[in-house]
């Protein structure tokens, strides 16, 4: 059985869709077509309801998805594990980078990735915590770097890299400039825009909210911290921004003495061991933290 035929299965299985499965592979349509039609004919049995342009799992599709995607981390653990057989560090990385660590902790590192290991092709991936978390689960890249969840299942490992020191910050003529100590009451009097709620970051927030046994007033969801801080500066609402991010007087930090942080580190799947180049570029990040 060819793998490739595999990756082409769990591929039209994640986007429900071969032109999205086409463009995930770097392959014509067709090639996933014949692919997995390929793979059809060697089990024998119809993995996918074509109805229209809809695509889906058949019964037998569905059970088969899990097996597939356990042979395809045997056969990419067997390729590491063979490569890892001596100290070449080349060959290609797939991670992904959550878009503020990409933007404010990683540039250093890449550059020196990229000067030690000029023989190793990356493959980066600027997705969203979550979105990178699932791709770490799926085993679609070999590790990411992102905001941690507080709760982490077991087949996961991670590792804390940075801890980030959170704001609260508001426009520079908000009503709660000049106070001296601000408390969750106060903020909840005003409308407010952060992250997403599926996210670290807004958790964080509404746990001191829940605490308080007060509701926050979302006004708008953005996962994008740059957005965020443009509609704060706009007046739009207060938000929670990593202290990185506050270098300049476009927003003004407000004093809650509340001590907010969020962890930043590196996830792993616990059954895929890393290849000689995730390795050294782990060593690096770990290195940029101390």
């Amino acid at each position: 059985m060819d793998i490739s035929m595999l990756h082409a299965f769990i591929a039209v299985a994640r986007d429900q869709s071969f032109s999205k499965a086409s463009e995930r592979l770097f392959i014509t349509q067709s090639a996933v077509s014949k692919r997995v039609a390929a793979l059809e004919a060697e089990l024998g049995v119809e993995l996918f309801n074509r109805v229209a342009r809809t695509v889906s799992l058949t019964e037998a599709g569905k059970q088969l998805l899990n097996k597939a995607r356990d042979l395809v981390t045997q056969a990419e653990e067997l390729q590491r594990y063979a490569s890892n057989l001596n100290d070449d560090i080349s060959g290609d990385l797939s991670v992904s980078l959550s878009h503020h660590i990409g933007l404010h902790r990683m540039p250093p590192v890449l550059r020196e990735f990229n000067q030690l290991y000029p023989k190793v092709a990356l493959d980066i991936r600027f997705e969203d915590s979550d979105q990178a978390f699932h791709s770490v689960e799926q085993g679609d890249i070999e590790f990411g770097v992102m905001t941690l969840p507080r709760l982490i299942p077991e087949r996961i490992q991670s590792q804390t890299v940075w801890i980030d020191d959170l704001q609260i910050v508001v426009a520079n003529d908000h009503e709660l400039v000049g106070k001296k100590h601000v408390h969750i009451q106060d903020l909840a009097a005003y409308s407010c825009v952060l992250p997403s709620r599926n996210t670290e970051t807004y958790q964080i927030m509404a746990r001191q909210f829940d605490a308080a046994g007060m509701l926050m007033n979302a006004q708008m969801e953005t996962n994008n911290l740059e957005t965020l801080k443009m509609l704060v500066a706009a007046g739009i609402g207060w938000s929670l921004l990593p202290s990185t991010m506050l270098d300049s007087d476009d927003v003004t930090v407000l004093s809650s003495g509340l001590g907010l942080t969020r962890e930043l580190g590196m996830v792993f799947h616990s059954r895929r061991s890393l290849s000689n180049a995730a390795q050294a570029l782990k060593d690096l990040i770990v290195k940029a933290g101390e």
